[in-house]
């Protein structure tokens, strides 16, 4: 009995397959077109054939099993020669050319052995193809011209305006303000992204608006985006995966036809566990572009403040530490982590031994003069000195600055109250509410106390004959350890912190986000009744609080005219021992 084999179809195999078929089926024809399933050292004698008949299957003798195969007109005679039928030593021998050996399990089991090893072979040769083809995208993704990040940043949609709305228009054409303006750490910036500081990894951390991810573009323009790779950080960590890996030009295998061979998805993990084979690829690359280039790969993790400060967050932020630590060490790769916030500092500078820190401030005085000149002679629209002091950093790209600089103090001292705003009377289910707002107040009351000494002294030296610029003055500057003393509680810096309303630096100075926060603040700490309106909030959470602390002693049965005499024991016996008098 013949043992037929059959292998699953299988775009591996199912080729060699076919066409061993027909290389066989050639050979079966050769000669009178028969292939006899028995081997003899000569062939039987021809039997007569009878004439067709229709309609009739062909005539099979007892001996020698023919079929016939109709094509069109013609009949070949094909035998039915299944795997291991009759005997021969060899392929194409004297006997039956197709079985290998004489018995039929050898032969299916030869078969078998031979498929699988043409599929262990292809799959070998496809993952090695395959490995391949991932660090090269990975490297491809650092070469000079397209980067996504880039490309997004520097594209802009210009419109032409109608002849019917080119007065109504409140904004001039956009474009990047860094043009008319370098800035003093932008030369720091050009070495970082350009790999000519490795062994380092370094952290931006400056208020929002600062300019930290505007300098990094110009920086990646001026390159061309050659060896720096950007991308976005998010709380959703999923969401960070696919950012990085659209980044780093790396589908996660998920582009890999293994697929049907593998036993478990490879993203069951969790989005930590991917983002740390990527950056198992990217030190692949990083290796080999060190070696061709001489100097370090870039990647750039932009507002790493977007991660959530919980466990998850604070582990991912690690993760990438860690990364960063033995990168900068083999000074192979420069990560260049970007937060608008001071906790991630705080976190990162617990494990950090080679992290520099930049802080980017504000444009001081002279910058904000300069950049805001520049734009308004750029955009030809005339401005007197005064108008520009008066909305410097704030709308120097609007038509009328100074009544866009009084409408964005309004919308900016809204938004202030309505995250700290006092509530005079308040209820108990407000009170927590309450009380970060009137610490948060005192805070803001003190900064505006120090820029009034600021004015007050610039007028006095002024007086007096000195010559001072009267430009606007920096922002004024309260330590670390002294806001906590002004609060009364350190826990609420970080809050404040996360809405933008004050800024940490590294020296763990403390100062309003930004010259717009510090006027809304003054406005509302002139207004008439604040310090009041603070003074009742304060008392008000006292009194709750003291109200939750108070513990009531009801009597039962105690009838008029009754006496209670209460004795405090501090022997160690009963607190409170009452009797009836």
């Amino acid at each position: 009995m013949a043992l037929a084999l059959r292998i699953s179809p299988s775009p591996l195999f199912a080729l060699p397959l076919v066409s061993a078929r027909l290389i066989l089926a050639k050979r079966s024809l050769n000669g009178a077109g028969r292939c006899y399933t028995q081997g003899a050292s000569h062939p039987p004698p021809k039997q007569p054939r009878s004439p067709p008949q229709a309609n009739h299957l062909p005539h099979v003798d007892g001996h020698n099993a023919r079929h016939e195969v109709h094509e069109g007109t013609a009949a070949i005679s094909f035998p039915f020669n299944p795997p291991g039928g009759g005997a021969g030593p060899s392929i194409g021998g004297s006997g039956s050319f197709f079985p290998l050996t004489n018995s039929p399990l050898m032969d299916a089991a030869l078969t078998t052995i031979i498929g699988l090893g043409m599929v262990f072979g292809g799959g070998i040769a496809y993952l090695s193809w395959y490995k391949k083809r991932v660090l090269d995208k990975i490297e491809e993704a650092f070469s000079a011209g397209y980067d996504p990040a880039l490309e997004l940043a520097t594209h802009q949609t210009k419109r032409a305006p109608a002849k019917d709305d080119v007065g109504d228009l409140e904004f001039e054409e956009e474009i990047p303000w860094t043009e008319n303006l370098r800035r003093k750490e932008q030369d720091k910036i050009d070495r970082i992204v350009q790999g000519d500081e490795p062994g380092h990894y370094f952290v931006l951390l400056g208020p929002k608006g600062s300019g930290k991810g505007t300098m990094v573009f110009d920086s990646m323009t001026a390159c061309q985006a050659e060896g720096v790779s950007m991308c976005d950080a998010h709380p959703d960590l999923e969401v960070f995966r696919l950012r990085l890996g659209k980044a780093l030009n790396y589908e996660f295998n998920e582009d890999s036809q293994t697929g049907l061979f593998q036993r478990r998805d490879p993203r069951e993990g969790g989005p930590a566990l991917d983002i740390e084979r990527a950056m198992n690829k990217l030190e692949k690359v990083a290796l080999r572009s060190a070696r061709k280039t001489g100097r370090p790969l870039v990647l750039v993790i932009n507002n790493v403040h977007y991660f959530r400060n919980d466990d998850e967050g604070r582990n991912m932020i690690l993760q990438l530490q860690q990364k960063a630590e033995a990168w900068a060490a083999s000074g192979i790769l420069t990560m260049v982590f970007s937060s608008d916030d001071f906790w991630p500092f705080h976190i990162m500078r617990k494990t950090a031994s080679r992290m520099h820190v930049l802080s980017i401030y504000d444009l001081d005085s002279n910058e904000s003069l300069h950049a805001a000149t520049r734009m308004r002679m750029n955009r030809r629209a005339a401005a007197s000195p005064e108008q520009i002091r008066a909305a410097v950093s704030l709308v120097a790209k609007a038509k009328d600055m100074v009544d866009m600089a009084n409408h964005l103090k309004s919308v900016e001292k809204a938004w202030l109250l309505s995250q700290i705003g006092l509530i005079p009377d308040c209820d108990d289910d407000v009170m927590d509410e309450q009380k970060w707002s009137s610490c948060s107040w005192l805070l803001l009351e003190e900064f505006v106390k120090l820029r009034a000494a600021q004015e007050e002294a610039r007028e006095a030296a002024i007086a007096a004959g000195e010559t001072m610029e009267e430009d606007i003055l920096e922002l004024p500057v309260i330590p670390y350890w002294r806001c906590r003393q002004i609060m009364t509680r350190a826990d609420f810096m970080e809050e404040l912190d996360r809405i933008n309303v004050i800024a940490i630096d590294i020296d763990h100075n403390v100062r309003p986000d930004s010259m717009l926060i510090l006027h809304a603040a003054q406005e509302v700490v002139a207004e008439e009744g604040f310090d009041e309106l603070l003074e009742n909030v304060r008392e008000r959470i006292d009194a709750i609080e003291s109200l939750h602390r108070t513990r009531e002693l009801t009597f039962k049965d105690v009838d008029q005219g009754d006496r209670i005499h209460v004795t405090v024991d501090k022997g160690g016996g009963n607190i409170f021992g009452g009797r009836i008098v």
